[in-house]
Parts: C-alpha cells; sequence; structure tokens
C-alpha cells in the first residue's frame, strides 16, 4: 500500500469536503487503512483544509502513545476497521443540511434522481443523550453499520459516518446525500410561500 499516495487522497478530499461546510476547522475526521492492523487518521490539530504530513498520523491497532495524539474519533474508526473488512476509508462529517435535516425528521427519502438512485431511503439514528454519545458512539456506530448492511450512517444533531472500499465512492454518496437534504428543505420552505 503506498501510503503518501493514500496521505494525498485524504488531503484532497479533506479540502474538498471542508470547502463544502462538511467539515469544521477543527471538527470532523478522515481516515484510510494502510494494513490488516493500521490506519492513518488525521491528528486533534488537523486543520483540515490544510491536511498535510503533521496533521495524519498512522494507529496500530494495539494501542500506543500515538493515540494520544489522534483524533478524538479514532476508537470508533478502529472499531469499524476492525470488525468490517470491507471499510477502507472512513469519514465522520457534519454536512449542515443533511445535519439540519436530522433534527427534525426520522427518514431522508431523496426526491431527487441521484439521490433516488444512489442512496435510496436512509433512517436518521437518534443517539439519544448526547452526555455519554462518545462513550457508547464506538460500539453503536459499528453495530449499525453491521445489523443494518450499510455504510452510511445519518446520526441526529451529529453528523454523518460513512465508509467505503473507495475514497471517490465514499465522497460522491455523502455529495450526493448533502444535496438531496438541501433539496428536500427547499421544498419544504417553498411551501410556506405563495409565489402567485
Amino acid at each position: 500500500m503506498n501510503k503518501a499516495h493514500l496521505k494525498s487522497q485524504l488531503s484532497a478530499l479533506s479540502l474538498s469536503m471542508f470547502r463544502k461546510d462538511f467539515f469544521g476547522i477543527f471538527h470532523g475526521s478522515i481516515s484510510a487503512k494502510t494494513e490488516s492492523n493500521r490506519f492513518i487518521i488525521n491528528t486533534k490539530e488537523a486543520v483540515f483544509d490544510a491536511i498535510d504530513n503533521n496533521s495524519l498520523i498512522e494507529l496500530y491497532f494495539k494501542k500506543d502513545y500515538r493515540w494520544n495524539q489522534a483524533s478524538i474519533d479514532a476508537k470508533i474508526h478502529f472499531n469499524i476497521y476492525s470488525q468490517i473488512s470491507e471499510a477502507k476509508f472512513i469519514s465522520f462529517s457534519m454536512p449542515p443540511f443533511t445535519t439540519a435535516y436530522s433534527l427534525d425528521h426520522n427518514l431522508i427519502t431523496p426526491k431527487d434522481y441521484f439521490g433516488y438512485k444512489e442512496i435510496g431511503s436512509i433512517e436518521i439514528v437518534d443517539p439519544k443523550q448526547f452526555e455519554n454519545w462518545y462513550d457508547r458512539a464506538q460500539s453503536e456506530i459499528t453495530y449499525y453499520f453491521q445489523s443494518q448492511k450499510t455504510n452510511i450512517m445519518v446520526i441526529r444533531g451529529y453528523g454523518v459516518y460513512a465508509f467505503n472500499r473507495d475514497i471517490h465512492e465514499m465522497a460522491k454518496q455523502l455529495a450526493i446525500l448533502e444535496k438531496s437534504c438541501r433539496l428536500l428543505m427547499l421544498e419544504s420552505s417553498n411551501k410556506n410561500f405563495n409565489f402567485d
């Protein structure tokens, strides 16, 4: 596995997602599996529009001192990689329209062609109490992916976890989901206006 190429892919995707407001300055996470027991993930201090070698760290599944520098989401990524063999890339993002739509709905049912064809309906998962969400997240997210046989999870008021074998497919799914949610929100806001 060419780690320099993987880092370049993560950097390019990170910048693109940052420009679309999927990542905040220090909010979000992105990773790539490098070997059966290792993965590269952003550090705690990573700024997503400028991911470079210093913003990425390779972690072994066996925890060591490097885990202290890694993203707060490293345990979640580890759990997914260790239990789901198809996961080669993982992202946690907070796309604004998807996250906003999740606040008042239980299901995303795209009405646009690409959303309908590419992603179909997606359940919105309620994390219940935010106070202990990070304690539960690593097991609940992985369990959801396995039990629902899906590679994308929308969590109410929190964001979107996604994984894929291909980084471009993962990015495409996230972009289509966000566009679909934006269109759904525009449609519902248009119902409140009388243009006649």
